[in-house]
């Protein structure tokens, strides 16, 4: 009984323990669209447990009037009521939802909404695929893969797209989250206030690796940011090893600064630089470069990459490849 007792009271401590990450929490707001969307989930949540306490009161007031009966056999307190009734279950809720749908409309939605073109200072495109994230930055040559890098402080324009099913884009302390509708380009403000790291995921069911979706938003000071842009945008410092070509490895990706141009997967020009590999999946060194060419399958089910039969030396020479391009 009393492991019992104990197992009820842990739960609760638990779940609540669990919303404590703020690695992904839209509750931990870094913008100033996030802190209005914040802002509103608590002027719901305390309006419901206001309602919440109006109903258990006016409860416990009848269930204390109860059994008692005046003249006529008319019970004290009915017309009283009727007036409960009507204020508490239809007057209130109707002023209260009024009220949160006037917040809402002019103040959250216009703030998360998609910025004019002339508001943001820079483009980002990001292309959802079957289970990855593309992102290109107009105007350069530079291609990544799960991981954007946004100036603090600076509005950017986000245009999101997909290559095949619905995905949707939401980093939970930034912004709202935003579809990708095929033969469509949407469009959402990034806005940081602080220089840091945070995480995102794709918020619609697209398939078995919807889960392993994800990806990182990197804030950066502006030198940073520009550095980091102008170090991307160069093509690869030296051609592939045979294995690249023999291993089919130029069928899916590119390598900017050869004959290797193919959109299908990744583009690797840079890959070595990246934290994580997979959306998320895995992280990023050699080790792990040489696992997922073997046995990606088994890392990532169902996603689109064959595991490629080499031999150890060449899937380490290749993987060792892989991480120098930095």
């Amino acid at each position: 009984m009393v492991a019992k007792l104990r197992v009820l009271v842990l739960l609760p401590v638990a779940a609540l323990l669990a919303g404590c990450d703020k690695k992904q929490n839209a509750l931990a707001p870094a913008s100033h669209q996030s802190k209005d969307i914040a802002s509103l989930f608590w002027w719901m949540m305390g309006g419901a447990w206001i309602g919440l306490g109006l109903i258990v009161a006016a409860l416990l007031y009848a269930w204390g009037r109860r059994g008692t009966a005046g003249p006529g056999n008319r019970k004290p307190g009915e017309k009283t009521g009727w007036y409960v009734v009507i204020v508490l279950g239809i007057v209130t809720p109707i002023v209260v939802i009024a009220a949160l749908f006037v917040i809402g409309d002019l103040f959250v939605i216009k703030t998360t909404e998609a910025p004019a073109a002339s508001s943001t200072r820079l483009t980002v495109r990001v292309i959802g695929h079957m289970w990855w994230w593309e992102v290109r930055y107009p105007g350069t040559s530079a291609v990544t893969a799960n991981e954007l890098h946004i100036p603090v402080n600076t509005p950017v324009r986000l245009e999101v797209q997909t290559k095949d099913v619905i995905h949707s884009f939401w980093v939970p302390r930034l912004n709202r989250t935003i579809d990708t509708i095929p033969g469509r380009t949407n469009q959402i403000e990034l806005y940081a206030d602080t220089v840091g790291r945070y995480r995102g995921q794709c918020d619609e069911f697209c398939g078995l690796q919807h889960a392993h979706m994800a990806f990182y938003v990197y804030v950066d000071t502006p030198a940073a940011f520009h550095r980091w842009l102008a170090h991307e945008s160069k093509p690869v410092a030296s051609p592939p090893p045979k294995v690249f070509e023999t291993a089919g490895c130029a069928t899916c990706h590119s390598l900017r600064g050869t004959s290797d141009d193919s959109d299908v997967g990744p583009d690797l020009t840079h890959v070595g630089s990246r934290t994580t590999l997979a959306a998320l999946a895995i992280p990023n060194g050699k080790a792990h470069l040489e696992d997922w060419i073997l046995h990606n399958q088994s890392i990532k089910p169902g996603n689109q990459m064959p595991d490629i039969p080499l031999g150890g030396a060449q899937a380490s020479a290749l993987a060792a490849y892989l991480e120098g391009l930095k």
